[in-house]
């Protein structure tokens, strides 16, 4: 087994673009969805992707880093998938995680940790989803992960929150 690449930092043109996947996450929260987005940029800097959580309609598969993962297979070359980078409002999930690592793609860089996202949950008191929140590193141990961004925890642990209260019918 492989290890994980050592995590670069996050840097200000990350950062822009981590501010574009919350941009995002809200679009999705203001439309009844879950608060995800991601981004797919090419090694040129290139947006060449954009999605937001679309779960709301019942296929709990709907998540922008699987559409991504799609999407990139059906559009990129083996080559240009390795090379691009995957920016996302929230760490991958597991099935995510496996899809990004199965496809290729290159490094992910997050806005928060789905530890984060656990610790709010556990504040709030909702009770884990059916899945293990394993890091991107336990699931695809060989891609480059760069997060969080402490700069953006606090907007996104305040989109969580409205989902759970609208979920609470607060």
């Amino acid at each position: 087994m492989s290890t994980s690449p050592e995590a670069q930092p996050i840097d200000a043109t990350d950062l822009e673009r981590l501010r574009r996947c919350v941009d995002l996450a809200r679009e999705a929260l203001e439309d009844g969805d879950e608060p995800f987005g991601s981004l797919l940029v090419d090694a040129d800097g290139a947006v060449r992707f954009e999605d937001r959580n679309r779960v709301s309609g019942g296929d709990a598969t709907r998540h922008p880093e699987f559409e991504i993962a799609r999407w990139a297979a059906e559009n990129m070359t083996p080559g240009e998938r390795e090379s691009a980078t995957v920016y996302t409002s929230g760490e991958h999930c597991p099935m995510c995680s496996a899809a990004h690592a199965w496809v290729g793609l290159g490094r992910i860089v997050y806005a928060t940790s789905s530890a984060q996202l656990g610790e709010w949950m556990t504040e709030w008191g909702v009770a884990p989803g059916p899945v293990a929140p394993l890091p991107i590193t336990r699931v695809a141990p060989g891609i480059p992960v760069s997060g969080p961004a402490p700069e953006l925890a606090d907007e996104v642990k305040e989109l969580q929150r409205r989902l759970v209260r609208r979920r609470d019918g607060a």
